[in-house]
């Protein structure tokens, strides 16, 4: 814990210094409000660009590692076939691949009401849906799973029977809609042999174990399906989410340089009013500074002096500003992110920790000038005002 105490008592001009700013209380408290309100524009600015990274990431979520593979424009199939996604698991060792079918239905309440619903056919469940009561077993090959918020609608529960195409699938759990295939709405989750009907799959999702892993398979299907012979055709069509990733963060990186950029603003306009403050506090103070001259106390220590009262000034508007900070970022973080704790991460700190060393850099610089034209007065010409 720092004595301050002791720091009087080894360097006496900064004993000085904290007298002096108490000496005009509402022009200080006028020139550490500039501060505060720089620190608050800087750190929570920097926060927010923070809390919409941190909600785009949340809301790409799984699929950043996903590889979507489709029916090419020159395929000669209506959809993937069979010996495609065989292909595919011979040449992706390391990755799961995860065949569909689509379709759609209404599914009906015990009341009569209906929704409509998109109709997933799928094997692997787990592999790509995590539920939030029951269970995404590892092998559909009974039972069904639908959408949160369409059970919620309909008064559904788990063990209660939905029918499609004349049978019934006993509900085995509930996802969010937003987590599920398509990436939003109403979702019936099925076995694959229930749209036995359909030939061919609609889509194939390959799931990577990163979003590096998953452009190299993207690359490796567009070698594979779509650059054989001279003439490259699209047979597949192959789209990975990771490269919407990394554009998202290269965007969200240059908006939260531009928003650091706006708050700093804010912390310049306050050490022009600490400089004003500093210099109208030598020039009043100049006679008494002639007389420290004047009595044998050398320039360096009123250098100190001055320089020590631009860094309170600092420290404390950095300090005040940076606590106000953290209840803003919070703020900002349970709004946009869904979890405030995240401002205790370093992707919310590190704005805590940039706004205040700029607010006592930025206080010192401010300083430098008036402690150099006070140290370097004549005591003669000070005393004589």
């Amino acid at each position: 814990m720092i004595d301050l105490g002791d720091i009087f008592r080894r360097f006496p001009s900064v004993k000085m210094a904290w007298r002096n700013l108490g000496r005009n209380r509402v022009r200080t408290g006028l020139a550490t409000l500039g501060i505060v309100i720089g620190v608050i524009a800087i750190a929570s600015l920097g926060m927010a660009g923070a809390a919409l990274q941190q909600q785009a990431q949340s809301n790409l979520g799984s699929l950043t590692n996903e590889v979507a593979v489709s029916s090419g424009q020159d395929s000669t199939e209506d959809g993937v076939t069979t010996d495609q996604v065989e292909q595919m698991r011979d040449i992706i060792a390391d990755a799961e691949v995860v065949p569909q079918k689509t379709n759609q239905t209404t599914v009906t309440s015990r009341d009569g009401q209906e929704v409509f619903v998109t109709v997933v056919g799928v094997s692997k469940a787990s592999a790509l849906y995590e539920t939030t009561a029951g269970s995404a077993p590892t092998r559909l090959q009974n039972g069904a799973l639908l959408s949160v918020e369409t059970a919620r609608e309909l008064g559904l529960e788990i063990g209660d029977p939905v029918a499609y195409d004349g049978s019934l699938y006993r509900l085995r759990g509930f996802l969010e809609a937003e987590d599920g295939f398509g990436g939003g709405g109403s979702e019936l989750v099925l076995p694959l042999s229930a749209l036995s009907e359909q030939e061919h799959y609609d889509s194939v999702t390959v799931v990577a174990g990163s979003g590096e892993a998953a452009t190299a398979v993207a690359n490796t299907l567009e070698v594979e399906f779509n650059e054989q012979g001279r003439d490259s055709e699209e047979i597949l069509g192959v789209r990975s989410f990771a490269s919407t990733q990394e554009s998202i963060n290269s965007f969200l990186g240059t908006l939260n340089l531009a928003l650091l950029g706006i708050g700093s603003i804010s912390l310049i306009v306050a050490s022009v009013a600490i400089l004003n403050v500093m210099l109208m506090s030598t020039i009043e103070r100049r006679g008494e500074i002639g007389v420290l001259r004047a009595v044998g106390i050398r320039r360096g220590e009123v250098l100190r002096m001055i320089l020590a009262e631009a860094m309170f000034l600092g420290l404390i508007g950095g300090i005040v500003g940076a606590t106000a900070s953290l209840g803003a970022g919070y703020a900002m973080f349970q709004i946009l992110a869904s979890d405030g704790m995240l401002v205790f991460t370093w992707a919310g700190l590190q704005h805590l920790f940039s706004g205040f060393a700029f607010a006592v850099v930025a206080s010192v610089l401010s300083g430098v000038y008036p402690a150099w034209k006070a140290a370097n007065d004549s005591p003669v010409a000070a005393l004589r005002g």
